[in-house]
């Protein structure tokens, strides 16, 4: 569920309208809906137990006032740069509710990190483990340590999202998770207190979860047996959302709770959660304005001012968004089929073929649904295009989160080389 629909044939964001908000701040544009952000996380934490750990993906949409937003609703964050540690720590949430994940920590990261007083780090090899080690041994401190292990399942989500197999690069073999715990108990800076799984993104079965998570289950169970304190199961994040209507939808968050309460419910360990997508990406939408349509005798073009740069997904993954129009005040007009493309000079440049949309013409506006996750996160500069602005809508009130730079604040980022200015002169 979310809260952008259509009042009197025009696509309002809770009680805004994306006309008032576009004719505002100009387009294209993210625009973020609270009571979104807000129910996805209180739908996915109640069916838990109340000492459960709802750690946001920051990585999803590090929008400060999004981060914030979930703060507010006692979410945590979970981290992947020391860039993200500083955006969660600004938006509000606490240190002692900060997991830090990902497989390429830098030494000074892990430092910060440490200074600061996370509540976990999610270790992913050797390397790291010493790295920590060492550190914390240095500080004097002890740092709080989940081994990240690969259960070797099959998410049967894109090559691109998937985590859990043995060829991806994340997390531990399992071959080798006990022998590491054991050196990690040796270690003068490691404070061993859980485990950690993640398989991967926009997962759409419970199968896979049931796999990783019952192998996990069993590992707890023999590291306890070798005397380490597995106090926390961390599982990670994953579960997908709608993207495509008339699909069927992914598992709802009650099934996927009723399945974990079943299998990790007697551990009486505390449950750690990394969801993002789920929360937010349907509380976004990228609004885009029709530059021109064109017609070449075989298909007909939708040219919109968004382009790959602002919502990389459809290039990148192949991702399918529903776009619908903006105002739609005759449902019953008959549709038209267009290729929906931007202005970038790269075929790939192309968010959806043969799509089928009412008549559209030059200034109108469209949307992007479930554009919340992996949208402005993902976005760059190409074609020296400036990054879009992002908006949160609470009510009937609406925010500029992220204004848009102006074409000299990016010309301004570049700095002249001494030999050319010289040449010059």
């Amino acid at each position: 569920m979310h809260h952008f629909d259509y009042i009197r044939g025009t696509l309002y964001a809770e009680g805004v309208s994306i006309n008032e908000i576009a004719e505002a701040v100009g387009t294209p544009f993210y625009c973020y809906s609270s009571a979104t952000l807000e129910r996805h996380y209180n739908v996915f934490k109640s069916p838990f137990p109340a000492d459960t750990l709802i750690c946001y993906s920051v990585k999803a949409n590090s929008n400060t006032s999004v981060i914030a937003t979930l703060a507010r609703q006692g979410a945590g964050a979970d981290i992947v740069s020391v860039g993200e540690l500083r955006r969660a720590l600004a938006a509000g949430v606490p240190a002692d509710r900060i997991v830090f994940s990902g497989v390429g920590k830098q030494p000074e990261e892990l430092a910060e990190a440490l200074d600061v007083g996370i509540y976990q780090f999610n270790v992913e090899s050797e390397a790291e483990l010493h790295a920590l080690s060492d550190i914390a041994d240095e500080k004097g401190v002890a740092a709080p340590v989940a081994l990240r292990v690969n259960p070797d399942v099959d998410a049967k989500t894109h090559a691109k999202i998937t985590t859990g197999r043995t060829q991806d690069k994340f997390g531990i073999p399992w071959a080798q998770a006990e022998s590491l715990y054991a050196l990690a108990g040796r270690l003068p800076g490691i404070q061993i207190v859980g485990i950690d799984v993640h398989i991967g993104s926009q997962i759409t079965a419970l199968d896979p979860f049931e796999a990783a998570f019952l192998r996990v289950v069993e590992m707890v169970g023999r590291l306890r047996k070798q005397g380490h304190d597995i106090s926390r199961i961390d599982l990670g994040g994953g579960l997908g959302i709608p993207y495509k209507s008339g699909n069927t939808p992914p598992p709802h968050p009650d099934e996927y709770a009723a399945l974990i309460n079943r299998i990790v419910g007697d551990l009486k360990t505390q449950i750690i959660f990394e969801p993002g997508r789920l929360i937010a990406g349907n509380a976004g939408i990228l609004v885009s304005r029709v530059i021109y349509t064109k017609e070449n005798g075989e298909r007909s073009f939708l040219i919109l001012d968004a382009a790959m740069n602002d919502l990389i997904r459809p290039a990148l993954y192949d991702a399918h968004h529903d776009i619908i129009a903006v105002d739609n005040s005759d449902p019953n007009l008959p549709l038209h089929t267009y290729d929906v493309v931007g202005p970038v000079c790269e075929t790939a440049d192309t968010f959806a073929k043969e799509r089928a949309l009412p008549p559209l013409k030059a200034r109108d506006l469209v949307a992007f649904l479930s554009a919340g996750a992996y949208g402005a996160v993902q976005a760059g500069t190409y074609n020296t295009r400036p990054l879009i602005p992002e908006v949160l809508v609470r009510g009937d009130r609406f925010s500029v989160v992220r204004p848009r730079p102006s074409l000299d604040a990016l010309l301004g980022l570049d700095v002249m080389a001494p030999w050319l200015e010289e040449t010059a002169k």
